[in-house]
């Protein structure tokens, strides 16, 4: 099968076309510098000539080119475009999205049936996006991710903040009353490929089904060496997971090794 994939160099993507060239795929990794954002027409004759059965739509308008307007294209404007583009051309779509589209006022744990309430700021935005392109996209995937774990630093992940909260503060505080939506990169990126096979609709993709923040943390910190300070506080009173049966994904207790859950 032959797959586009925008957004290759992030966190996910980059696992994501790593998993996919693992199980046979031929991987087209979509070049804003040769097919831009706001260009219609070349977007329509890149999807019609690749010959691609999926798309999978990760980027974002994480570096400014100085584009006019250019968060609202990147993240709106250009989905719903290669959304229809995707429709017209047999293509299946997948959008990831966010569990910021619920906000810290919502009530946990969220389900499919759980109304968005994002009226503001990065998940109001992806919201409207994930609007835009079942609008022109019915058979669209949206698949909805929380916080993701990587095996390091050096990239936008838990690891990567909670090392830079040990560098900066000596300590790093965590929550016992926050149930965070996690994954590791490459369960998710598993996850996505799985949902590119099933109906369209809205997914959600967390690993996380019991664990506070405060677990998680700790079951980090052994993994990694024990090199941080871990201290708990219940400063934040939030149950984010997400919970989608029809979604398979691995589960932190799969992921860890025995000596890294809480309490061992």
């Amino acid at each position: 099968m032959k797959t586009i994939v925008t957004g290759s160099s992030g966190t996910v993507g980059t696992a994501l076309c790593r998993r996919l060239r693992n199980s046979g795929h031929s991987v087209l990794q979509w070049d804003r510098s040769a097919v831009p954002v706001d260009d219609d027409a070349a977007a329509e004759r890149f999807i019609a000539e690749s010959g691609a059965d999926w798309l999978f739509h990760l980027a974002v308008a994480s570096n400014p080119t100085g584009l006019e307007n250019e968060g609202w294209i990147v993240n709106q404007k250009w989905t719903e475009n290669l959304a229809r583009l995707c429709r017209e051309n047999r293509v299946s779509f997948v959008f990831t999205s966010t569990v910021m589209v619920y906000t810290d006022d919502a009530k946990g744990p969220f389900t499919p049936e759980t109304v968005p309430d994002a009226a503001e700021g990065y998940g109001h935005g992806k919201l409207l996006a994930e609007r835009d392109a079942m609008r022109a996209n019915p058979d669209a995937h949206i698949a909805r991710l929380g916080w993701q774990i990587a095996d390091g630093p050096g990239s936008n992940n838990m690891v990567d903040n909670l090392e830079n909260q040990m560098r900066e503060n000596g300590v790093i505080q965590a929550s016992t009353k926050w149930l965070p939506a996690t994954s590791h990169v490459d369960d998710t990126a598993d996850a996505l490929i799985a949902i590119a096979s099933l109906p369209g609709g809205v997914y959600l993709v967390n690993s996380n089904q019991r664990w506070n923040f405060h677990d998680i943390v700790c079951a980090l910190n052994r993994v990694h060496g024990n090199q941080w300070t871990v201290q708990p506080n219940e400063d934040f009173v939030y149950d984010q997971r997400m919970l989608d049966d029809r979604v398979p994904v691995r589960s932190l207790e799969e992921r860890f090794q025995p000596d890294a859950l809480p309490g061992v």
